[in-house]
This record gives structure tokens, C-alpha cells and sequence, in this order.
């Protein structure tokens, strides 16, 4: 019994340690196209959506229409939502912004199922392989470039297998010499 105990607190404390890791995440994150966000503002159903991000950045909303949320970070997207409906809409709106998925990252090149997959917070390159199927035979580990689709025009990057990646980053694993 004691042990299942002590395992079950280790798995509680691990659970919290990652939320907060993501929590933390969600802070500094910008939100760009392929973000789904959730809006919620408490007791007003009509003002409560799930909407995906165009290329356009920009989502509809009611009351205040057309508001650019690409690059902004959570909690500047719902200040300018509580900004906008106080007052004229609402008295005092409690507004709760989340992101329901992460745009998806890509991986190609050197394994064995190349694509875009889900990203996670905490996602480095290594586990990005590991999605992808693993390194093929002919896959360079020292030879890993990642270039952002926040900056197509800047020139793809050398990595290390433990450097984390951003949703919408592109992983190219090169070919080994040998």
C-alpha cells in the first residue's frame, strides 16, 4: 500500500510539474496560423467561441469584429477582448482565452515517416524523431537544421537532438557521409 501511495504521489507531483511547465509555455507563446484557441467570457454564451487561425491571423469576433491575434500572446488577446466589451457590452466581462491545439510541427528528411505532427510544450528535436518513426539508416544526428514558419525568409538553423522546438517549426534531418 505504501508503495502504490508513494508512486501515486510521485505521478500527482509529475502531473503538476508538467502543467505548469505548459502553463509557462502558454505565457510567452505567440499565436499564429494553425493555433485552435478557445475564447470564454463566463455568463455570456454568445461571446464564447472555438475558432481555428486563418493565414490571416485575424479572427471575427462579436461585438468588436475583426481583431489581429497573430503574434499576440494569450493574455494580451484577452485584455484587448475584456477592453473591448467593457463598458458599451458588458460592466465587468471575466474573459479566459486558451489554446485548445498548437498549430503542428514538421519533420522531414532523414526518417522514416516524414509530415507534420501535433506539438506538445516541452517537444525537443529528439522527440520529434521519435514521432517521426525514429532516424533512418542513413540519418546524420549532427546534421539537424530547423527553420521557423514565423520567419520563412531567415535560413534554417543547426540544432542538437535536445533543442526544443516551436509549433510550425520545419525539422530537416540530413543525410550521414558514412
Amino acid at each position: 500500500m505504501k508503495v502504490f501511495f508513494s508512486f501515486f504521489l510521485s505521478g500527482l507531483v509529475m502531473l503538476f510539474a508538467l502543467q505548469a511547465q505548459a502553463n509557462n509555455f502558454d505565457a510567452t507563446y505567440k499565436l499564429g496560423a494553425g493555433d485552435t484557441i478557445s475564447i470564454l467570457v463566463y455568463g455570456e454564451e454568445e461571446l464564447t467561441m472555438e475558432t481555428l487561425l486563418s493565414d490571416s491571423g485575424r479572427i471575427n469576433y462579436p461585438f468588436l469584429g475583426q481583431i489581429t491575434v497573430k503574434g499576440l500572446t494569450i493574455e494580451k488577446l484577452k485584455d484587448i477582448i475584456q477592453k473591448g466589451l467593457e463598458g458599451d457590452y458588458l460592466i465587468n466581462p471575466s474573459v479566459h482565452v486558451s489554446i485548445v491545439e498548437y498549430r503542428p510541427f514538421f519533420i522531414n528528411g532523414e526518417v522514416k515517416q516524414p509530415g507534420g505532427y501535433a506539438f506538445q510544450p516541452g517537444l525537443t528535436v529528439n522527440k520529434a524523431v521519435a514521432l517521426a518513426g525514429g532516424f533512418t539508416p542513413r540519418a546524420s544526428k549532427s546534421n539537424i537544421y530547423v527553420s521557423s514558419s514565423d520567419l520563412p525568409d531567415q535560413k534554417p538553423k543547426p540544432v542538437e537532438l535536445d533543442t526544443n522546438i516551436m509549433p510550425g517549426d520545419i525539422v530537416t534531418i540530413e543525410q550521414s557521409f558514412f
